[in-house]
């Protein structure tokens, strides 16, 4: 036959495929999530998440060392507190003196150039499990009455040291509400990476498991997005990109990366995706099981969320992604 146009001369070998990848992932654009808790010298294994853990401040900084030595250049902060210091307000989560604030100022002083990513929601400090505050008759979720206090909460994390606020409870107006206060506390350089289209999924179940953060009652359906919508995000990201957000984030990742899509399509920011706890489980038990090649999946997936436009990936598999890209380059 003559054929002009041979697509697969340009697969006959891994040099030629390399030589003509699209897309590639390096540490460079892996966020790692770390879960802290209380204590000293304390690891806490997540049964849901096998080879992750909850890990007190001590240990953070050493597993942030690593993550940094591998080239991953941010972490993600989330606090596991215990029962007693939670309530309605989530007051605990302004304490300049708590686990999360005191974790932010070791992990500045340790690694000064290593980015921190701190997470702006009630549901780790409060005693009903929602991200905003809930009214106690009704049960409804209260918007406005929220911002105030995610606000708050933004600018102690700024003061302790974060390099970037993460809003991930999808409250209307809270991107505002968190740039404003930042800027009148001079903290016009700290960066907001808005967890723009959160979806209500049914991939965080080990996540909350982590931090025992699920809701009390009722569900998280009337703040966070329907997964049948897609437009809606578009509308998202162009009010969170209006009022002051530095970067986009769609969570989950890998059910989504038609929105990461669009939202790379319409918006001049950076996008970021993330991996979620779910996503990473159902990988890891199913190599486990020997059911999936788990290293090629994990590559396979994370350069899905490059090709559909994300600029950066939040990712549980941050280390083992960055040590199989050093062992590859070496």
């Amino acid at each position: 036959m003559t054929l002009y146009h041979r697509p697969r001369r340009n697969r006959k070998n891994e040099a030629m495929r390399s030589l003509v990848r699209e897309h590639s992932v390096t540490p460079k654009d892996l966020i790692a999530p770390l879960f802290v808790i209380e204590g000293k010298g304390q690891r806490e294994e997540i049964a849901s998440m096998p080879g992750y853990a909850r890990l007190s401040r001590d240990l953070i900084v050493e597993e942030a060392r690593e993550l940094w030595r591998l080239g991953v250049p941010c972490v993600s902060l989330f606090p596991a507190l215990s029962d007693d210091l939670k309530d309605s307000r989530g007051t605990e989560s302004t304490n300049p003196d708590g686990l999360y604030q005191q974790t932010i100022r070791s992990l500045k002083e340790a690694l000064p150039d290593m980015l921190i990513m701190t997470d702006v929601a009630l549901d780790p400090y409060s005693s009903d499990g929602h991200d905003g505050l809930v009214n106690p008759e009704t049960g409804e979720i209260l918007n406005d009455e929220s911002l105030d206090i995610l606000a708050k909460m933004a600018v102690s994390q700024a003061k302790a040291g974060s390099d970037i606020i993460g809003p991930s409870d999808m409250m209307d107006g809270r991107v505002r509400a968190i740039r404003r206060a930042l800027d009148e506390e001079g903290h016009s350089q700290t960066s907001i990476m808005s967890y723009t289209a959160k979806y209500a999924s049914s991939f965080y179940g080990p996540f909350r498991e982590a931090l025992d953060s699920a809701p009390k009652s009722g569900d998280k359906k009337t703040y966070q997005m329907d997964f049948s919508n897609s437009k809606e995000a578009e509308k998202e990201a162009l009010f969170d990109q209006e009022e002051g957000a530095d970067i986009l984030m769609v969570k989950p990742g890998l059910p989504y990366l038609d929105v990461i899509a669009k939202l790379k399509q319409i918006s001049h920011l950076p996008i970021a995706a993330y991996n979620v706890s779910g996503e990473y489980s159902m990988i890891k038990a199913a190599s486990e099981r020997g059911w999936l090649e788990g290293e090629k999946v994990m590559v396979e997936s994370l350069t899905a969320f490059k090709r559909a436009g994300a600029d950066m990936i939040l990712t549980y598999f941050a280390k083992d992604m960055a040590r199989l890209y050093n062992s590859v380059e070496s």
